[in-house]
């Protein structure tokens, strides 16, 4: 632990105490389901939206983001400004709709309107994405906490993920929104001080970010022309909005916060709320890592230790000093990206703020882990379990069930991470596999919302060929050079466009091509019960 003083451990082990009070004080209240899921919706809307925001601002944001500055430019930017057009939506149809129903599940209703299949399908993918983002987030609350304390990265991930499961279990979704609140005002905080320390080292201070940024395009937000096979202002808007709508519309972790606001005006004022506060908070992690660029460019030999361990981490554990050496010079800006900012704390933030950033950078990963593994809980609980095993639950069963669903969903999150040491940048990941996993999901929800002609066969026909064409997309890029000509010419981040456009317009299509019954053979429709 020579890496951090007493003060700094002092400040962090108060942060993990309090966070595990807090569970531990909402845990009296959790005598029930619907407490422990939705905390009886008594929450007000201004928390839902810190909340919400918290999550948003996840460690891929706090780590990622500078890191990805820091290797390219501002092009990933345009994501958080895809984000007003998506609330829009989802404070305008999506909310009105989940609160219309009653169902603390975001799935529930495909069965009613396709089937079976199709409400597993989306679990499927929900779980899915939900594994690939608590994974990418311990994995970069790891990589900055080996930086600083020089423990192993699957230590560091089993230790913080036992306090997660702990203040998450006893507390249910009241601990994690009021947690979240802390949080997100603790972590944009963080952020502002990291901002404040780089500029004040460097010699001219915010004039050197401007002239070195300009010098090497480190503000660019993207091409502006019409090319899908490159990350372009255009790709990366689309694949924002298309991945912002599913994390507003279908995602179970914003979904479930809805039905915890009082009334539907609060929900969609705590949507509103994120965003106003997540786009300027994103903003501020890219000047970070632009501010970190030009600070290294004022001072390269400061950097050359992080990419002698880069370099000595992509090479045999046998490799010769020159052969490490050598290897370290080849390395790109994108190689070490995501490694730069917990260099940075360890060697130029003074005792006592390196504490607080850390606890800022473990708000970050609490946050969204905390509400992934309830979210996840409760769509296994609802979606799976009582569906096909267990109907009638009394509710303490359904609580231990609860309760067991949110430590399974934090030990396999824990896999993942540890499964993703070695990559190159944790936003890349992250952002490939949500879009692969995502895409099929808001098709298939947008066909049931929008279309009414669309039927259980057609939704089924178009899934299938949906999913095909996102895993051509996602592995033709591996197909031998003798079948170069039919790998996916399209860059990844137009898989969950692609994916999603294909399911939801071929199910138009094929709804519209269905022959409609005459209208004294067509059954009266089905009342279904709310689950």
């Amino acid at each position: 632990m020579s890496n951090l003083r007493v003060l700094d451990l002092v400040i962090i082990a108060l942060y993990l105490v309090g966070m595990v009070a807090v569970g531990v004080y909402f845990s009296r209240r959790n005598v029930n389901p619907e407490q422990y899921s939705s905390a009886s919706g008594l929450i007000p809307g201004w928390a839902i939206g810190l909340s919400i925001y918290a999550t948003f601002l996840s460690s891929n944001t706090f780590l990622g983001v500078p890191g990805k500055a820091f290797g390219t430019n501002w092009n990933a930017f345009v994501f958080s400004l895809s984000m007003p057009l998506a609330a829009w939506v989802a404070a305008r149809y999506f909310v009105p709709f989940y609160r219309s129903t009653g169902e603390i599940s975001a799935y529930t209703h495909l069965e009613h309107r396709f089937g079976s299949w199709a409400r597993t399908y989306a679990v499927i993918c929900f779980l899915l994405t939900q594994l690939a983002r608590i994974g990418s987030i311990f994995f970069g609350i790891a990589l900055t906490l080996q930086a600083l304390t020089g423990f192993s990265m699957e230590l560091i991930m089993l230790v913080t993920g036992i306090c997660i499961i702990v203040y998450t279990v006893l507390g249910g979704i009241e601990a994690v929104i009021w947690t979240e609140v802390v949080q997100g005002v603790i972590k944009t905080f963080g952020a502002a001080l990291i901002l404040y320390l780089v500029v004040d080292n460097l010699p001219n201070g915010v004039a050197d970010v401007v002239r070195i940024g300009e010098q090497h395009d480190k503000f660019s937000l993207g091409g502006f022309a019409p090319d899908f096979t490159q990350s372009t202002f255009w790709v990366v808007l689309l694949y924002g909005f298309f991945i912002n709508l599913n994390n507003f519309g279908v995602d179970q972790n914003y979904v479930q916060r809805y039905h915890t606001a009082a009334s539907a005006q609060q929900a969609s004022k705590s949507i509103w709320l994120c965003v106003w506060l997540y786009v300027p908070a994103s903003l501020l992690f890219f000047v970070i890592g632009s501010a970190l660029y030009a600070y290294y460019q004022v001072h390269p030999e400061l950097i050359e230790a992080v990419k002698l361990k880069v370099a000595a981490e992509k090479l045999n554990p046998g490799a010769t000093a020159a052969e490490i050496s050598r290897a370290a010079a080849a390395l790109l800006p994108a190689d070490y990206g995501d490694k730069v900012m917990p260099h940075f704390m360890v060697t130029k933030i003074p005792a006592g703020f390196v504490g607080l950033i850390v606890s800022a950078i473990l708000s970050a990963a609490m946050s969204t882990i905390s509400s992934g593994m309830n979210a996840s809980a409760t769509v296994f609980t609802a979606d799976i379990y009582q569906r096909y095993f267990r109907p009638e639950l009394s509710g303490r069963q359904m609580l231990r069930l609860l309760h067991i669903g949110t430590v399974v969903v934090g030990l396999a999150g824990m896999g993942v991470g540890i499964a993703m040491i070695g990559v190159k940048s944790v936003l890349d990941v992250w952002w490939e596999l949500s879009g692969i996993f995502a895409a099929g999901m808001l098709g298939l929800f947008l066909l049931g919302v929008i279309s009414r002609q669309t039927g259980n066969a057609e939704a089924l026909t178009a899934t299938i060929i949906g999913v095909l064409v996102i895993l051509w997309m996602t592995f033709s890029g591996k197909l031998p050079e003798e079948l170069a000509a039919f790998r996916n010419p399209l860059h990844k981040s137009m898989i969950i466009v692609v994916g999603t456009l294909t399911i939801f317009l071929i199910g138009l299509l094929l709804g519209k091509l269905r022959r409609p019954k005459p209208l004294q053979e067509t059954p009266a429709p089905a009342r279904h019960s709310v689950v």
